[in-house]
């Protein structure tokens, strides 16, 4: 029995980023003598074993054949003969097609280090169009390791477009779609991974809502980029920039989905954008089984995003409902992650990328001032039922009006 570390450890250990998981296969072993050895079996499909102490992963070397639809549509082999080369070449991309032995010799026979030295994604094999999913994984991984100038070898480009075509993307279950989203979230450049996908022709067959953004056109004297699509991408650019949270980053991607409505006869004006864009969310999410805490996030930035950009525009009573809205009482993390999605949207605009967002300090003087306010004060002052919550709510107005005065007097906005 031989075991070799295989896949993103190999490849991040070369390219000297962090990797927290280590995948391995063992070659010349079979179910029964893994298990007699204490190894834990786990794997559904095919044999994958947890170490008895480690609990890493130890997969069996295996070949596979298509033998239906999508990613689930093949029969896996497993037999103590399989080679660890017949093991790599079922793998999608050459840079993950590397092991490593015990002794830290590396097994590259597919040149997965000559592409990593050239900054090359490329396929291992022809079986890499047997596999839908491989599309949003090429995908993922142009978006984590763009920042090391890694690009997609064009003959692997046209594979993705092939089966962009074929029809098989539509056999993704929306939990694998979404994990590979959300995956793309965590890297420095995620709005690559949708830059990729429109390039390919996959957008529009995993996330349709996007896609129709491109070729909608903005107001050019407010959005120089005037696509709204291409907005879209320089506004994950800067959420990235910006933020490490998922639901921030996956706000400011979707925020603008409304847009994708609007009849052609309004062009290139949105008015309605904030308030169709809810549904559109809402729809989203639910498809692809989108946490909650980022549903709420994303149509709390579609809602609100135009009144904060207005910010200096509204009354002391209406930047009060749109606190409220927000749920700032219960929930005061939503503000700050609102206002950075934000500040992604007004700098995600060509020429505005450095521009300050005098409402982000604004709108939290604002919610501070109103926050100091107590509900104790108000009782205590005799008001009782209906009209502590009146009370309390013209004392907050109150409060507020006063930063917008100090703002007018001290001219912040100018």
């Amino acid at each position: 029995m031989q075991r070799y570390l295989v896949g993103g450890a190999v490849r991040d250990k070369l390219l000297g980023i962090e990797n927290y998981d280590r995948d391995w296969v063992v070659v010349g072993s079979t179910p029964e003598h893994m298990q007699q050895q204490g190894y834990q079996a786990v794997g559904k499909d095919f044999p994958v074993f947890l170490h008895p102490k480690t609990k890493e992963e130890y997969a069996l070397a295996r070949t596979e054949r298509k033998s239906g639809a999508g990613y689930t549509g093949f029969d896996c082999f497993f037999t103590a003969d399989v080679s660890l080369e017949e093991d790599l070449i079922r793998r999608d991309l050459t840079i993950n097609a590397i092991a490593e032995d015990a002794n830290g010799n590396l097994i590259d026979p597919y040149h997965g280090t000559r592409d990593i030295e050239n900054r090359i994604l490329r396929h291992v094999s022809s079986a890499f169009t047997e596999d839908p999913l491989r599309v949003l994984r090429v995908a993922r991984f142009a978006a984590k390791l763009h920042h090391l100038g890694f690009s997609i070898a064009k003959e692997t480009i046209e594979l993705m477009r092939a089966i962009s075509a074929s029809g098989e993307l539509k056999t993704l279950t929306a939990e694998r779609v979404w994990l590979e989203w959300n995956k793309s979230l965590n890297t420095k450049d995620p709005q690559v991974f949708l830059e990729v996908l429109r390039a390919c022709g996959a957008l529009v067959e995993v996330l349709p809502e996007l896609d129709r953004l491109f070729g909608v056109p903005q107001p050019a004297q407010w959005h120089p980029e005037v696509d709204s699509g291409i907005h879209t991408l320089l506004v994950a650019k800067q959420a990235a920039q910006l933020s490490p949270l998922e639901e921030v980053r996956f706000a400011a991607q979707v925020h603008d989905l409304g847009k994708g409505i609007t009849p052609a006869s309004e062009w290139p004006s949105h008015k309605l954008h904030c308030h169709t864009g809810i549904k559109l969310i809402d729809a989203l999410c639910q498809r692809l089984r989108i946490p909650n805490q980022f549903k709420q996030l994303a149509k709390n930035v579609c809602a609100q995003h135009s009144n904060i950009h207005r910010a200096q525009e509204l009354k002391a009573a209406t930047l009060l409902k749109v606190l409220d809205s927000l749920d700032v009482w219960r929930k005061p993390e939503s503000l700050p992650q609102v206002l950075l999605c934000c500040i992604a949207d007004s700098r995600g605009r060509t020429g505005f990328e450095e521009i300050d967002y005098p409402q982000q300090q604004y709108f939290t003087q604002a919610y501070q001032a109103a926050l100091a306010v107590s509900v104790q004060s108000v009782i205590h002052d005799g008001f009782k039922g209906k009209e502590i919550r009146d009370q309390l709510n013209n004392r907050r107005i109150e409060a507020i009006q006063q930063v917008k005065q100090d703002w007018q007097a001290q001219k912040k906005w100018l």
